[in-house]
This record gives C-alpha cells, structure tokens and sequence, in this order.
C-alpha cells in the first residue's frame, strides 16, 4: 500500500470518526444559542426565565430558583459523560438570586460541604414508598464563601423543611478559585441505596429524570431544542 494511500485512508477516517463524534456529544444548537444569548444579556429574554417557587401544572416540585434551564439531565458533556442534573442561571451576580426547596424533606449538611446541602424524601410522590434526595450545590462564590442560609451551617443533619424553605443564593464555586463555574444552581434528583443513604451524584446512573417532578422538558435526550418553561 502506498504511503498516499495509507494518508487519504487515514483521513477518511478521522473524519468519519469526527463526524460521530459530532453526532453523539454535539449540544442542541437552539438550546446552545439561546443559552449564550441568555449569558449576554438576561433581561432582553424574560420569556426564558423561571421563577422560583413556581409550580407548573400538577406537578409535586416547585422551581428551585429563579433563570434559565440551560443544561438538562441526560445533555451531553462529551467524555465527561452526561449530565446529570439540571443547572439554571439566574443571569445575576453570586449571592443574589435566592434558592428554595422544591419539595418537602430533611435536609443534611456534612461537615465538608461548602456549598452543597442534600435533603431526603422519604415517600417519592410519583413512587410512594421510595425515598428519594433533592441535591443542590454551588452556593458559594469562587473562594468558598458559601451562600448557604446560616439557618443551615456545616455538619447539621434532618432538619425538617418545607418546600419553599429559602435555603441560600446561587454562587459560582468549583473548588478551585482560579476555575470558577458559571453562576448557576445543580439541582438533581438522586436515588437512594436502599440502606437508607443517597447514590453518588456524581453518576447520571444514580439519579432521576427531573421532568415528571417539575412537569416540564428537563430530559436532554428528549428536548432537543426547547427552553422549559412552564406551558400557560
């Protein structure tokens, strides 16, 4: 075989590999560029915006907090796998846009968590019987200050709450000062182990889809192209 050959074999095939690539982790272009749009300039797109505390339809969640639903559960993340939750930018700057239980629970906070609090449902409202976790991190700004209401400080455990209970403001923390996130809330929704303990949140395998929960297109997979927000 010829070195030539050898050369336009291999370059066929990178970019059929490139082209598959492109397919499996590309973002959904309309979604991509109403997000950007909505990082420019929040205020020229309200009709994007959720509100915190809203209820669409009958669904048993309430919203979290107040922005743009800009990556879904199941959204693509390339080589770092799926995402596994859903991140709303407020459009603000860290520390003001206030964050609220979507549902009623016990809410922990371990001893090492800057900017995260977890809170157990004991009875699914779509599965009664099965306990679930609401999981929402990233209230705390680059250097670690958290944002966390000081009603819940480090290493408390069950506190009974309600849904709406104000639990801090959206922040920008990674663990890495230099590498900030956008400013944005995680929520997810997270399995429980069986043994009373919530999954590794970390891993799409151990959380739920959060469109039944909110009655919205929370599922990436699904909404290629659509901003959830709630249908009047």
């Amino acid at each position: 075989m010829s070195k030539r050959l050898m050369i336009s074999i291999g370059l066929v095939a990178a970019i059929v590999t490139g082209f598959y690539l492109y397919r499996i982790y590309r973002p959904s272009s309309q979604r991509l560029f109403k997000f950007r749009s909505w990082m420019i300039n929040p205020s020229a797109h309200p009709e994007w915006k959720m509100t915190a505390g809203t209820r669409c339809g009958q669904a048993p969640f309430i919203f979290p907090t107040d922005g743009l639903v800009g990556f879904l559960w199941g959204d693509s993340f390339g080589p770092r796998g799926q995402h596994q939750g859903l991140d709303i930018f407020g459009g603000q700057e860290v520390g003001v846009t206030p964050v609220v239980a979507a549902y009623p629970g016990f809410l922990t906070r371990l001893p090492d968590w800057i900017s995260t609090v977890i809170v157990r449902i004991p009875s699914d409202p779509l599965q009664p019987g099965h306990q679930i976790w609401t999981y929402y991190t990233h209230m705390a700004d680059r250097n670690g200050d958290s944002y966390i209401s000081e009603e819940f400080p480090a290493g408390i455990f069950e506190i009974a709450i309600d849904a709406g209970t104000f639990l801090g403001y959206q922040g920008n923390f990674s663990g890495d000062p230099l590498n900030p996130t956008g400013i944005h809330l995680h929520f997810s929704v997270v399995k429980d182990d069986g043994q009373g303990n919530f999954r590794n949140e970390l891993e799409i395998k151990n959380t739920l889809d959060p469109s039944p929960y909110f009655e919205l297109p929370l599922n990436g997979n699904k909404n290629l192209d659509t901003v959830p927000i709630c249908e009047p």
